[in-house]
């Protein structure tokens, strides 16, 4: 994958001011789009890809298509307000949170309207594949020539990236008795472009052969256990003439003691372990969210937990809520069960690694568009979790206006439930590579969730912290002694993901948080971060699915992950761990991750640029082809003293655990201090 952005056959608009304009946006976030008038059409349901240039024509009638309607809620702004002030630490209502059976009461659409809009869809042959109890928005399908005679619209297949997705060539409209009713359509298959956010080390290379004559050995580039464990020689790079080599794949016990948790446990009372307050996460459920279901996680977890250190798992503090395997769909799109596996074995392995003591509850999705919705309605409308981690986006915010502002309506659902949301910031920084402008990603660009950036992580023999620098790497190639590019090299190695959002404004909590440079009055990417560069990775434990009909594996085995799907859910632990020692329910994290980082500048690892540009050396599995990773390389984000886009406004520890539980304390005049 070439670094430089890659210039697109069909180049991709960026949303469009008038689908940007559809979101209605308040100080503290997004409002959802208010519904058109009575019987006409939805503008805001044509993604920003579906362009004449791009059309392939008329997508066969009968093509099956997943499709949603959202609803309004009733009353928009005071969904907002409340999502604001149960999560605002000055405020009163601080963590007074409604119930779902509440929170549906006083803000879902009513009973009847639902009824309404799930019998239109019935009586015109549509199939209902999903209802949340939050009635919030409805999942069917319908064969094209359904859907187009229903909605009064063209349904074309789009050439995206290389990839034909089915989208409206015609703004969809509804009937007026039943447009009354509805906030947005979405009869497009964006959706289903939603991707995990995991790396491997040489993921993104070129698989050929070495060059002839180039003899690398990999034994002089073997991997490391900690930094700088075992070093190589290169050609000279940055006025060094050998360089650490990568990572093997850092274990549990080496993130714990990196991020302090022995620190931690040290400064808790009773000199941890007594009252309760050993720090892992006990008491506390995580959830977490992916398309399908791996068959053999929870062996998988058993097998890793006894290989490093950590406690087994068992029906109870293990559980899942999955479709069965005849249930899956979409799965070509998708990126089959196998494409999600790994994510679902990174997100267990990391949770549990950060936080042993906490339950895990896995929801899986049947596919990776409206599946993963219902995922998270299930966990939203009984309160299963108050910690929810996501390791998945869509590339860039190109869903349409009309699924972004139902989305958010979702996210206002947990915040106003005290549920707290995490999205992995992406792995391909500014994304310009993918889409020739910059852009986050989307969910993670909402102001609603905590998006989680990446870095690269020093560890030291004895575990203890040496350094981070923020995540983009850039390879060189080096045969024939000597670099096959000038430095840092021609292939982009990934990158957090990060930047200005163009359909949100900024929200309250980063006022005077974030630089004026980079705002812009909008929302900026991510706010926090953690280990997610592959070439300073994370061991996992996996059996990999080697048929995705059958869902038959291979032997467990351990391999080595990175990515922001590793930084999500290595954060979402540390929470757990919050939570624990703080006696409090966070929710929706965001105003008291930055206003902690404003009481005290030491409870983050503010990550900055190095005096000495660090790199590392990579001998490939895969082709024996070596390069030399050069660090802190991320597109057009940059890490800086404060916050900056790549990390946010720096990296996740556990020292946060410990400032919560001694910072949030009830105030005179209400709220917390």
């Amino acid at each position: 994958m070439s670094f430089r952005p890659l210039k697109l056959t069909n180049k991709i608009l960026a949303i469009s001011a008038a689908a940007a304009c559809a979101l209605a946006m308040g100080a503290s976030g997004a409002v959802a789009a208010p519904p058109p008038a009575p019987g006409a059409s939805f503008p805001g349901a044509v993604p920003s890809w579906a362009l004449p240039a791009n059309s392939q024509g008329a997508t066969a009638a009968d093509v099956t298509v997943e499709a949603e309607i959202y609803l309004p809620l009733k009353d928009p702004k005071g969904a907002v307000d409340l999502a604001a002030t149960v999560s605002n630490p000055h405020s009163k209502s601080y963590q007074k949170s409604l119930s779902p059976s509440r929170w549906i009461s006083r803000f879902s659409p009513s009973k009847d309207d639902y009824a309404a809009v799930v019998s239109f869809l019935k009586d015109r042959g549509m199939t209902i594949t999903g209802t949340p109890e939050s009635r919030l928005y409805v999942v069917f399908r319908g064969a094209v020539s359904v859907l187009n005679n229903a909605f009064k619209t063209q349904l074309n297949n789009y050439d995206l990236h290389g990839t034909t997705l089915v989208g409206p060539a015609i703004a969809p409209s509804l009937p007026a008795s039943i447009a009354s009713k509805v906030a947005g359509i979405s009869v497009d298959q964006g959706s289903l472009m939603t991707r995990p956010d995991y790396m491997r080390p040489g993921d993104g290379l070129p698989v050929t052969p070495q060059l002839r004559g180039a003899t690398p050995k990999a034994e002089t580039a073997a991997c490391s256990n900690y930094w700088g464990q075992n070093t190589t020689a290169i050609p000279q790079a940055y006025g060094k003439t050998t360089a650490p080599t990568f990572i093997c794949g850092y274990t549990p016990k080496q993130i714990q003691s990196a991020y302090g948790k022995d620190a931690v446990a040290a400064a808790m009372p009773g000199n941890s372990g007594q009252h309760g307050h050993a720090p892992d996460g006990r008491g506390q459920t995580v959830a977490i969210i992916d398309a399908y279901a791996s068959p053999t996680m929870l062996s998988d977890i058993n097998n890793y937990s006894a290989s490093y250190g950590l406690p087994q798992m068992n029906s109870r503090s293990y559980r899942q809520i999955v479709p069965s395997p005849d249930e899956f769909q979409d799965q070509a799109l998708c990126q089959f069960p196998s494409g999600w596996q790994p994510e679902q074995a990174v997100d267990v392995a990391s949770v549990h690694g950060t936080a042993p003591g906490a339950n895990i509850l896995y929801v899986g999705g049947f596919n990776c568009g409206g599946g993963l919705d219902l995922a998270m309605s299930k966990i939203l409308d009984h309160k299963l979790a108050t910690i929810v981690s996501n390791s998945y986006g869509n590339e860039g915010e190109t869903l349409s206006a009309n699924a972004v502002a139902g989305e958010v309506n979702i996210q206002l659902q947990a915040a106003g439930e005290g549920i707290g949301l995490y999205f992995s910031s992406g792995d391909s920084g500014d994304e310009s590579i993918n889409l020739g402008y910059t852009a986050p990603d989307f969910p993670a660009s909402s102001p609603w969730v905590t998006a989680v950036g990446g870095t690269s992580l020093a560890v030291n023999r004895n575990g203890s912290y040496k350094f981070e620098t923020g995540w983009g790497g850039i390879l060189d190639r080096i045969a024939d002694g000597a670099y096959t590019a000038p430095l840092p090299g021609d292939v982009y190695g990934g990158g957090a993901g990060g930047g200005m959002s163009a359909i949100f404004a900024q929200p309250e909590y980063q006022k005077g948080a974030v630089p004026s440079s980079l705002a812009k009055g909008m929302r900026v990417v991510p706010d926090i971060s953690s280990l997610a560069d592959p070439y300073t990775g994370y061991v996992i434990g996996i059996s990999p699915i080697n048929d995705d009909t059958t869902l038959t594996t291979d032997p467990y085995t351990t391999e080595t992950y990175g990515g922001t799907s590793l930084a999500c859910p290595l954060t979402a632990g540390q929470m757990a761990v919050a939570q624990q020692l703080s006696g409090q329910t966070l929710g929706f994290a965001n105003p008291v991750i930055y206003a902690v980082n404003k009481a005290s500048s030491k409870v983050f690892q503010d990550v900055v640029p190095l005096r000495q540009q660090p790199a590392l050396a990579y001998t490939s599995a895969r082709s024996g082809n070596q390069y030399l990773v050069s660090m802190d390389m991320d597109s057009s984000l940059f890490t800086a003293k404060g916050y900056d886009d790549v990390t946010g406004v720096g990296s996740m520890s556990y020292r946060f655990a410990l400032a919560i539980s001694q910072w949030n304390r009830p105030c005179r005049h209400g709220g917390w201090c």
